[in-house]
């Protein structure tokens, strides 16, 4: 193993137990002191808040380093199979130690927040990024996939607002729950039809075939079934949005009309 594959492995190590670390000591600690309504959760509710603290931490994280790969790395812009993957290895390995780490956690405290479809979501992207991390293939494709993380601040801050009993018309919560799927829509299912027209641009290329039939089968059976389950979660959030808005508009309506009477 030469010396830059031991440290993308030292990466990933160390991630897997910043976030374990982050989710059993630093949480709980700064969740109490920032919101008190934290201490009155519970037992389970608090396993699932710390869960989405550290998922919100690695979102904002893995996300602005996806930006500047995007914007600033040429190399992997301009030869999206084989380009330079340093620095996307370095962004997967970071994001493999906490999906790894997720996991540990989903199958430990199933009952609390054992769900079956980010079983399916991580072990896709962790098959997809085994190729990135022991090939250095697709890495415009597995750093362009990160993109989806900034979605993930605003899901997780509406279940935080939901279990501290804020009400669903609530300004708060209205507020976050447009920025939710506005921003759920740009970075999750707008961005499909750029990710598969790169996709189709080197699909039969020189440089697809140097791929192995197992980096190609992760590679195109991830984004399906990733994208399978973007398309599912974006109509849950938008008819959540729609009937949160619609609720707000007959509230204000009817307080509009009670005050005529009044």
């Amino acid at each position: 193993m030469d010396a830059f594959s031991q440290l993308i492995l030292l990466i990933a190590v160390v991630s897997f137990f910043t976030f374990q670390w982050l989710f059993h000591s630093v949480s709980p600690w700064m969740s109490s002191r920032v919101s008190p309504g934290f201490l009155r959760l519970s037992h389970k509710q608090k396993i699932e808040w710390n869960s989405r603290t550290v998922s919100t931490f690695h979102a904002l994280v893995v996300g602005v380093f996806c930006l500047y790969i995007l914007f600033f790395d040429e190399a992997v812009n301009q030869d999206p199979v084989w380009g330079d993957p340093t620095l996307v290895k370095i962004n997967v390995s970071i994001t493999t130690g906490y999906l790894i780490s997720d996991l540990l956690l989903i199958f430990y405290y199933w009952r609390a927040i054992g769900d079956k479809f980010f079983v399916i979501h991580h072990l896709a992207a962790l098959y997809a990024y085994y190729y990135v991390l022991g090939q250095g293939l697709l890495p415009y494709f597995a750093n362009f996939r990160l993109l989806a993380e900034f979605s993930t601040p605003c899901v997780n801050q509406r279940w935080f607002f939901e279990v501290l009993g804020y009400p669903k018309s609530s300004k708060p919560n209205i507020a976050n729950g447009v920025l939710m799927a506005a921003v759920f829509f740009m970075v999750r299912i707008a961005v499909m039809p750029i990710y598969y027209s790169r996709m189709y641009s080197v699909y039969g290329t020189e440089a697809f075939y140097h791929v192995s039939f197992g980096g190609r089968s992760a590679w195109i059976f991830s984004s399906f079934c990733l994208d399978i389950m973007n398309i599912m979660w974006m109509h849950k959030i938008a008819r959540g949005c729609y009937k949160v808005l619609r609720s707000s508009r007959q509230l204000k309506a009817e307080t509009q009309e009670n005050g005529k009477t009044d």
